[in-house]
């Protein structure tokens, strides 16, 4: 069959996509007016009213995709409804671009000026994970993310849109942002006006039970940890907590020089009800953990950690950012190849400010250290899949299924850029003679102008620049060898050149017992993680489960013929090691049962580090506190 030349032009027409365009907008643009009540926030319900300034015409609005942070196109456009357009008082139609799912266009009449945009988003309920679609409301707290309450006009620089924001809470709840507040009463909150971008960039939490810790250092600009909290018990964060926080506060200053806000508050939200993660802001952080985080010994050991890295953040993500990640809008996706900079680095800094700050001991530093070297060593998976792809894939990763991670691989940058990094620091001061280290590099790479709230992108050569300014070597090569390559040579020997190995006890130590919680880490002597109910999450590669026969998801029900139970599990486990012990199990998998002998005798294994007396001991250096 044949087609005429104009034929063939009509259809292929008829199949293009919606072309492109920059919204219209009046040449002198007015603030977009934002209202919302979440006074039914404990329903999960939010409400949102917006005035944006709009021109006759086609008006293209899109709804924040790639959320900085999140590290993916996050957006929850899905739990938006209620959506409805006015233009001169009367409701216009609208519709969804085909192909981009963040988009509507309408077509704004003559003789506007505006267009007044209403939506609902709906908050997710508890059992939903994640970043932007997690559950953030109980019925005593919320963390309200303004990204997820508005669209804005397609435009070639969104960021530097203007927004004039009220908000409306539940009676008596307390709140705290980054943003300035204009006026506070009765009738509501209005802050003072913000671009996009700096709204986006300034979470606010709320609740009824609320806490305002002060940390702030002597001759330092105010910082604050308020705490919103489902109980009033779990307020109570100790003196000693407090001063080990602050400690955090001069730290941190000491190290890098210079601060780039002028005032800072960890926003922390403790719920059984919400999803626990960390979001990093320049001039504040979004916390989240357990209600009883503060209280509960171990919680405290474990997840103490999380308000030092989202803290480092305000440096390293924030303030100096891969130049990937920099794009002037929110619905340009992002080269995330530079994670385990921005990522990994980060958690090396956290492990190291943690222990300067005394929120870790020395020996907790430690013993945090040999169950991460562990998990790197069980992550089988660099065998075919090299570090910096997990950085390029994490918008994938992030959301991927946790059982076989050890094989998949997830976002590894985080634990192994740890070790990338202390090997990093080790070979400064090995080549220098102790005249330098890490801490120099902070310093330089991540200084500037006290207060200023800006960005500063970097590359991989810019890292390489201001390493070889320090200690002339092949950084380049290095770097590239850790997070390029495949098998054992790109595993990074952070520990070994600091002065350490990695060993095994029979006894847990207090920090793996905290990390493990209420489930069954077996991964250094069985290679098998359990979970509740004697599900098995993860088997490692190579290990003795997998050579029984063992996968993710199966269930044991009885350990050497007897019932399971957590206790009886690590008991058998540990008889291993006694002449004649051995191990079976009856798991059901999919409602089949079916027995697994294991050739196993070496009893339990249980991450802990010791000395390498050949090597100077540089661990130690590293974690001594810079401040006195």
């Amino acid at each position: 069959m044949r087609f005429s030349r104009i034929g063939f032009l009509i259809i292929f027409a008829a199949l293009m996509p919606v072309p492109r365009f920059i919204s219209p907008l009046p040449a002198e643009t007015r603030p977009v007016v934002m209202e919302v009540d979440a006074r039914q926030a404990p329903l999960r319900l939010f409400h949102a009213r917006l005035v944006i300034p709009a021109a006759p015409g086609r008006l293209a609005l899109v709804y924040p995709k790639w959320i900085p942070g999140e590290h993916g196109p996050t957006g929850p456009v899905t739990d938006l409804a209620g959506v409805t357009i006015k233009a001169g008082g009367n409701q216009i139609g609208w519709r969804r671009d085909e192909l981009e799912m963040y988009r509507i266009i309408c077509e704004v009449p003559k003789g506007v000026s505006e267009v007044e945009l209403a939506l609902d988003f709906l908050s997710a309920p508890p059992a939903e994970q994640g970043f932007s679609s997690a559950a953030s409301t109980t019925t005593n707290l919320a963390v309200i993310s303004w990204n997820q309450l508005l669209l804005y006009p397609e435009l070639s620089r969104p960021r530097e849109l203007s927004f004039e924001v009220s908000l409306k809470l539940p009676q008596g709840w307390s709140f705290s942002t980054a943003l300035a507040v204009a006026q506070n009463s009765e009738a509501g909150i209005r802050f003072e006006k913000a671009s996009l971008e700096r709204l986006i960039d300034s979470p606010l939490l709320c609740g009824v039970n609320f806490r305002r810790v002060d940390i702030t250092p002597p001759d330092e600009v105010p910082h604050f940890i308020d705490i919103a909290c489902d109980s009033r018990a779990g307020l109570a964060m100790t003196g000693e907590q407090i001063g080990k926080y602050r400690r955090l506060v001069r730290e941190a200053r000491t190290l890098f020089g210079t601060r780039h806000y002028d005032s800072y508050r960890f926003l922390l939200s403790l719920s059984n009800g919400i999803a626990h993660f960390g979001l990093e802001h320049h001039e504040s952080s979004d916390d989240r953990s357990a209600e009883d985080m503060l209280t509960d010994q171990g919680k405290f050991l474990v997840e103490c950690s999380l308000l030092t890295h989202e803290f480092i953040h305000s440096w390293n993500g924030k303030y100096r950012r891969p130049a990937g990640m920099v794009r002037p809008s929110y619905q340009q996706p992002l080269d995330t190849g530079l994670l385990w900079v921005y990522e990994g680095l980060t958690h090396y800094l956290t492990m190291v400010l943690t222990a300067r700050s005394g929120l870790w001991t020395e020996d907790q530093c430690r013993q945090a250290l040999a169950v991460f070297d562990r998990w790197v060593e069980d992550r089988q998976g660099r065998r075919w899949r090299p570090l910096e792809d997990t950085a390029v894939a994490a918008q994938l990763l992030y959301e991927a299924r946790r059982d076989q991670a050890a094989w998949r691989r997830g976002v590894d940058f985080y634990r192994e850029g740890i070790f990338l990094w202390l090997e990093v620091d080790a070979l400064i001061r090995q080549k220098t003679g102790g005249k330098k280290s890490f801490d120099d590099f902070c310093r330089q790479f991540f200084s500037g102008t006290d207060g200023s709230v800006q960005v500063v992108p970097y590359t991989l050569d810019d890292i390489v620049f201001a390493l070889d300014r320090l200690a002339p070597y092949d950084w380049k090569a290095h770097l590239e060898s850790r997070v390029q390559a495949t098998g054992d040579q790109s595993r990074p020997r952070g520990l070994e050149a600091a002065g350490w190995k990695l060993a095994y006890a029979e006894e847990k130590s207090e920090y793996f017992k905290a990390f493990e919680g209420g489930n069954l880490n077996l991964a250094a002597s069985i290679g098998a993680e359990i979970g509740a109910g004697g599900v098995i999450t993860d088997v490692i590669p190579g290990s003795a489960a997998q050579a029984a026969c063992l996968a993710p998801g199966m269930q044991i029900v009885a350990v050497n013929r007897r019932a399971w139970a957590k206790d009886l599990m690590e008991q058998a486990v540990a008889e291993t090691g006694t002449e004649g012990r051995t191990l079976e199990l009856i798991a059901q998998n999919n409602g089949f049962f079916d027995t697994y002998r294991f050739d196993y005798y070496a009893g339990a294994r249980y991450p802990v580090l010791v000395r390498d007396d050949s090597r100077p001991d540089l661990l130690s250096r590293i974690i001594t506190p810079l401040t006195r």
